[in-house]
Parts: C-alpha cells; sequence; structure tokens
C-alpha cells in the first residue's frame, strides 16, 4: 500500500494547477466555510464521483487520444446533434451578446439570468474569478483578441451569477473585479500571462467550453469546468515536432513558387526553412528569447540562396530568400495588433506591435548578415530578379493554397478547418491577383483581398459559433510582404539605404494593409448581421470621435 500510494503521488502534476489557489497564507486560520463554497483542488473528483471501473491509471501529463492528429475531432457545430434545427448563421452568440453589455455602463446592463444554476449559498466568488482568469489566460496567450477575452471572460462570470464584473486585459496581466452591491467591498483577481504559443486545437476547445458554460440547456458545475480545463491546460499539441518542421519547409517552398521559383528554387527554400526551423527548436532547448530564435532562423534559407548564386546556377536565388522570410514574418502577431488598436485596446495593441518589431528586426540581421557575407564573397544577387515575378496563375494559386494549408499545421488547427481556411487563401490570392493585374496598386488590392479574408472567416467562425482566428490568419499567408522585406534587406546589404527604407516602408504598408482589411471584413459581417433580443436593441457601443480635444 505504501509503495502504491508513493506512486500515486508521483504521478501528481508538479505545478502550480495541484493546488487551490484561494488556501489561507501562513499564520491565519481559516474561518468557518460552507461546505459548498470550501475551495478544492481543480484536479478533484466532484461529490459522489469515483474511477471508472477498469480504467488505466496514468500520468495527469498523458495527452488524450482525442488531441492526436490523426484522431482530433471536428469543430463544433451547435444545432447539428441528431433532430435538432440547423442554427441560422444570423443568430446571436455569446461573442455578440457579452461584447454589446460590455460596452455599457454598470447600471444599466440588464440583470443577469445565470445559464448554470448556483448553490443555495449563492455563487462561490472566488472560484468562479479563478476559473475566469484561467480561460482568459489560455485566450490571451493562444494569441486571441482583447476583446473577445474579455467577452469571454464576461460569460464566465455571469453564467454563473456574477453579473456586476469588469474585466480588463492588457498584454501580459488580466484581472476581473466584483462588486456584490453597491454597498458592499468588491473582491479583486488578477493573473500573469507567463508564458505564449500557438496552438488553435486549443484555442477551439477553449471557446467550447466557453460555449457550453454560456449555454443554459448545458449544465456545467465548477467543478466539471475546472476539470475540462485542466484537461485542455494538458494536452499536448496535435501535430508533433517532425509533421511541423515538414510544413515549414513546404511553406517556404511554396513561396518561392509563388513569387517566381522552380523545382530546384523549391527544394533548396524547403531545406533551408527546415534547418532554419531546427535550429530555432535548439535555440528554444537551450532557453534563447524568442528574437534570437528569429535570427538563427532566417540564416539558413539566407545562405542556400547566396549559395545558389556562388554556384552560379541558373535560377532565380531570390526566391530562396523570399520563401524563407514568407516562413518567419509574423503576421499573426500583426493582425493582432492592429485589431486590439481599432477596437480600443491601445496598451494591448503597442505591446503586440513592439513584439512584431523585435521579431522583424531579428529576420532582418539574420538575413542581412548573410546578404552581407555573401557580397563579400563576390555574390551579388540581381534585383530585378525581385521586382520581376512571372505571371502564372494556375501555378501561382496552387501554390498560394499549399501555402496556406502548411501555415494552418503550423498554428496547429484542427483538421476540420484546415480545408476552409485553405479555399478561403485561395480565394483572398485569385482577389489580389486580379486586382493588381488589372492595374490596382499593391497596398489597396492587398487590402481588398484580406477584407474578403476577414468577412469570410467571421461568416465561418459565426456559424461554428468559434473564435476567427483559424478561418483567418492562416489566409493571410500569401499576402504578406516577401518580396518587398527582401529586397529592402538586399537594398541595405548594397549600401543603397535609400532604396531599402523606402521598400521596408512598403512592406510595412502592406502588413497594415492586411491587419486593417481583415479588422474591416469581420466588423462588416457585424455590422450587416442581425441580432435577436436583447442584443439587438442596445447595439454594441464605440467610442465617439474626440473632434480635436
Amino acid at each position: 500500500m505504501a509503495a502504491e500510494a508513493e506512486g500515486s503521488e508521483d504521478r501528481k502534476p508538479k505545478s502550480d494547477e495541484a493546488h487551490s489557489a484561494f488556501a489561507p497564507p501562513p499564520g491565519i486560520e481559516p474561518g468557518p466555510v460552507a461546505p459548498e463554497d470550501a475551495p478544492t483542488s481543480e484536479f478533484a473528483l466532484p461529490p459522489g464521483a469515483g474511477p471508472v471501473a477498469g480504467e488505466p491509471r496514468g500520468s495527469a501529463f498523458t495527452p488524450p487520444a482525442t488531441y492526436r492528429a490523426a484522431h482530433s475531432p471536428p469543430a463544433h457545430t451547435p444545432g447539428q446533434a441528431p433532430g435538432s434545427a440547423l442554427v441560422r448563421m444570423t443568430e446571436s452568440p455569446w461573442q455578440d451578446r457579452m461584447r454589446t453589455m460590455l460596452r455599457m455602463p454598470v447600471d444599466v446592463r440588464p440583470v443577469a439570468e445565470p445559464a448554470q444554476k448556483p448553490s443555495e449559498a449563492g455563487p462561490a466568488v472566488g472560484r468562479v474569478l479563478d476559473l475566469t482568469l484561467r480561460i482568459g489566460e489560455l485566450l490571451l496567450a493562444g494569441g486571441e483578441g482583447s476583446e473577445d477575452v474579455e467577452a469571454a471572460m464576461f460569460a464566465v462570470a455571469r453564467s454563473y451569477g456574477l453579473d456586476r464584473c469588469e474585466p480588463t486585459v492588457t498584454f501580459t496581466v488580466l484581472s476581473i473585479t466584483h462588486q456584490p452591491s453597491l454597498v458592499d467591498h468588491p473582491v479583486s483577481a488578477t493573473r500573469a500571462v507567463r508564458r505564449r504559443g500557438t496552438d488553435y486545437t486549443r484555442l477551439a476547445a477553449v471557446f467550447r467550453l466557453v460555449d457550453d458554460i454560456s449555454a443554459p440547456e448545458v449544465e456545467i458545475t465548477l467543478e466539471e469546468a475546472y476539470r475540462r480545463l485542466a484537461e485542455i491546460r494538458r494536452n499536448r499539441h496535435p501535430y508533433p515536432t517532425w509533421v511541423l518542421t515538414a510544413a515549414a519547409g513546404l511553406l517556404a517552398g511554396a513561396a518561392s513558387v509563388l513569387v517566381g521559383g522552380g523545382v530546384l528554387v523549391f527544394f533548396a527554400a524547403a531545406i533551408g526553412a527546415m534547418l532554419g526551423d531546427r535550429l530555432a527548436w535548439v535555440c528554444a532547448g537551450r532557453g534563447l528569447p524568442e528574437f534570437y530564435q528569429f535570427v538563427v532562423a532566417a540564416m539558413p534559407p539566407a545562405a542556400l540562396g547566396v549559395a545558389l548564386k556562388l554556384a552560379e546556377s541558373d535560377v532565380r536565388a531570390s526566391a530562396v530568400i523570399t520563401g524563407g522570410l514568407f516562413a518567419l514574418l509574423p503576421g499573426r502577431a500583426l493582425v493582432a495588433a492592429v485589431q486590439d488598436g481599432l477596437t480600443g485596446f491601445y496598451i494591448t495593441a503597442s505591446a503586440r506591435l513592439l513584439e512584431v518589431m523585435y521579431l522583424f528586426i531579428g529576420i532582418i540581421i539574420g538575413v542581412l548578415a548573410v546578404l552581407y557575407l555573401g557580397l563579400q564573397m563576390g555574390a551579388a544577387p540581381d534585383p530585378d530578379d525581385v521586382l520581376q515575378i512571372p505571371f502564372r496563375p494556375l501555378l501561382q494559386t496552387a501554390a498560394s493554397m499549399v501555402l496556406v494549408f502548411t501555415f494552418a499545421i503550423l498554428l496547429q488547427q484542427e483538421r476540420s478547418t484546415v480545408w476552409i481556411v485553405t479555399l478561403n487563401g485561395g480565394v483572398a490570392w485569385v482577389t489580389f491577383g486580379a486586382l493588381t493585374a488589372g492595374g490596382i496598386p499593391p497596398v489597396p488590392s492587398t487590402a481588398i483581398a484580406a477584407g474578403l479574408v476577414g468577412l469570410f472567416g467571421q461568416l465561418f467562425s459565426r456559424y461554428r459559433f468559434a473564435s476567427a482566428l483559424p478561418y483567418v490568419t492562416a489566409a493571410i499567408g500569401p499576402l504578406l510582404p516577401g518580396s518587398a522585406t527582401y529586397y529592402g534587406l538586399l537594398s541595405i546589404a548594397e549600401n543603397r539605404l535609400d532604396v531599402g527604407l523606402a521598400s521596408l516602408v512598403k512592406a510595412a504598408a502592406i502588413a497594415l494593409a492586411i491587419a486593417i482589411g481583415v479588422n474591416l471584413g469581420s466588423e462588416t459581417s457585424r455590422l450587416f448581421m442581425r441580432m435577436p433580443g436583447a442584443a439587438s436593441a442596445a447595439k454594441r457601443r464605440a467610442a465617439k470621435r474626440t473632434r480635436g480635444f
């Protein structure tokens, strides 16, 4: 028995998730607490529940089978159960309802009707706030916009009976305050976001949890919500490391074909991107910051491009470097930054833009170091290769869809959403190509194509009551300014600073056009879709123009 107890102790998770966040500090005796309000570990079984007979005991960190890439569950679509009617796309999901109420003053908000039945002693305020912060932490760390994170936190708090709540989201800190009444002292809780990671499968699971909590027809106790949240946190990424490395290589190869490369260029760009990805993993394992990981990851594609130029091969060496840049440009962080700025979260937007700037500078340093070394060795790339991209519509459309497909895998998306976002990215590229072929400049063409991405992504997300990120982020991959970025770096390496800076400014303008277009497309879908019930009566409010003061 002692050996068995010792073995079970070894299998317990040794993280801050294994104890209650509301244990009294040393030296303070706990007072009498009602049994229903007593804090318990989120890993504890609900009362009356026991281990299932015949179920094997294993480590708490064993990945469930549902998170394997080959057996990942499909994305959730409400109303698809047998015997239920299809949910209309004009119905209002919890995101729209919560955004509407968040923009209203506290004293005029409608009284909350808890979706989950509270206990006789009332809601456990401390545990509800803790659950709300933990859900918000996963969403913010996964790249979700601040407005959607606040809406999710507000939905969870109201579902468990806390109506007078004010969530606040910044880049690294989340907080929520609950005031029981006008005469009671407010209760506040905060949580810091220490680690960030891209896993849209985990993000979709958190959205399903929030959707179930805010649905009155689904009963989820606090213990059950904690159990599901702990399972989501423990789950590993759906795709193994070698799949991600191969996806990075395919992405770079497809991007090189997109800018005029051939078969040899495709394989060179793919090998360079995979080498850069492996080197970045090694740096991450040694604890180096993400800035240096981007510096190292940008070097192998640039080195292969310089090597092809030194070998005097009759290929577009510039396409190899450009393809590697497509695999590194932080499009996801840029879209999130501009979205936060346009929705009024200026502190978070500034922090995200600063993150994008650091990552972009890391890419510039890595590529410039290799290009400068190549110039000293006599490998002078031809700038005309970058500016004169051949027009191959069918091949480029196929390459753009492969790029989006591999980008979705790198973002750890569910298999059921990969094909949808691939189609969305193909439509965006065809639109961009048609507009540029008609004589429209690249920046407005990019904004229009990105607007379609945001519009269709928002429609898909509303249909599935899920986050819009899995349907949008990968689709903007072909629109990223890889060619303009490389031309600017090459000009700087050749000591043509005026031309190089002008090209980098053009790349920044294209990147901002992507982010603004995506946000405008998303807002357009909300603008013209009716919201039933109270959400239509109290429309989503925004800040008015300051008129100069």
